[in-house]
């Protein structure tokens, strides 16, 4: 059997692993990720319909399976589930409660349709590997919280919670969640809000009470990471004064953190940022290099950092 035909042989494979995991596949999808033609990918179908496999649909308009069909389990490589252990610890450490119980009865289905041999791979590697997070696990508040809100986004329906500010005001918001992410060890939503007719972020373990209403979203949204890069449209400019011998160290976060101009000078490099997260996600990045650090500007910032600080050496105390 010659490599042509080899390589057709994993493309179909694969095209069949395509279809057994979206509703819809479309063939010029299909064709820039196998890096080949349309016509090929009309092909490559023609071949599955022609082992049997009931597929719906026809070109120009995408392919599915046919409702109800089951396929024997999938064979995963030796190197596939060593990848799902770890993404398991990564779970057990990192996700958040209501997330990381489902993902466990899932783990538990994959295991159930491993080879004997793929099994014992697990038994003995899953105990060498693991995942160390120094910082404690928020405790859920609401059950499911986090599949409640992924479920508002599929569904496209507005939502109804119960919020705590960070000064501990509470008040009631309908939103329009348009993403969930992670990061400085907490989980957060951005949503457009009604009340305030504007985006806002919402940190996960601050809501108190969660409705899944059948109210409809009231436009159509982009992908998250449009919307963390202008949240709300408001941006602070931050000017530093870092030491030279920690700059090599910023590389890839001080252009996450809106890095516009950087400059050296006599006392140290002059770092210039544009950012939307100067109450808490900028201070936070911030505390990670003070000691090597000087704030020429904002005055806000100042206070916050020196409000930061104070409530670190409480914790401490």
């Amino acid at each position: 059997m010659n490599d042509h035909y080899l390589k057709k042989i994993d493309r179909v494979t694969a095209i069949l692993t395509q279809l057994q995991s979206k509703p819809i596949v479309r063939a010029q999808d299909l064709a820039k990720k196998f890096d080949v033609s349309i016509r090929t990918i009309y092909r490559d179908v023609k071949t599955l319909e022609n082992a049997g496999i009931p597929i719906i649909g026809e070109a120009g308009n995408g392919y599915s399976l046919m409702d109800g069909y089951k396929l024997p389990p999938v064979m995963f490589t030796k190197q596939e589930v060593l990848s799902f252990i770890t993404a398991e610890k990564l779970m057990q450490k990192f996700s958040h409660e209501s997330l990381g119980n489902h993902y466990q009865t899932a783990m538990e289905k994959l295991r159930s349709v491993l080879r004997h041999s793929d099994k014992n791979l697990i038994q003995n590697i899953e105990n060498q590997i693991d995942i160390y997070n120094y910082h404690p696990k928020t405790e859920d508040t609401i059950k499911n919280i986090i599949p409640t809100i992924l479920e508002s986004i599929a569904e496209k329906h507005q939502i109804l919670i119960g919020y705590k500010t960070v000064d501990d005001k509470i008040s009631t918001r309908t939103i329009e969640v348009v993403g969930v992410f992670f990061e400085f060890h907490y989980w957060y939503i951005i949503a457009y809000c009604t009340l305030r007719n504007d985006y806002r972020q919402f940190r996960i373990d601050r809501i108190l009470s969660i409705l899944k209403t059948q109210n409809p979203y009231l436009q159509e949204y982009g992908q998250i990471n449009d919307y963390r890069k202008t949240p709300n449209g408001n941006k602070t400019i931050v000017k530093l004064l870092v030491d030279k011998k920690i700059t090599g160290h910023l590389n890839n976060s001080k252009i996450y953190y809106g890095l516009i101009e950087e400059k050296e000078t006599e006392k140290g490099v002059e770092m210039t940022f544009e950012t939307e997260w100067i109450d808490e996600g900028f201070p936070r990045w911030l505390i990670t290099f003070f000691d090597y650090a000087e704030i020429i500007e904002p005055e806000s910032l100042k206070m916050t950092m020196k409000e930061l600080i104070e409530k670190l050496s409480k914790n401490i105390d």
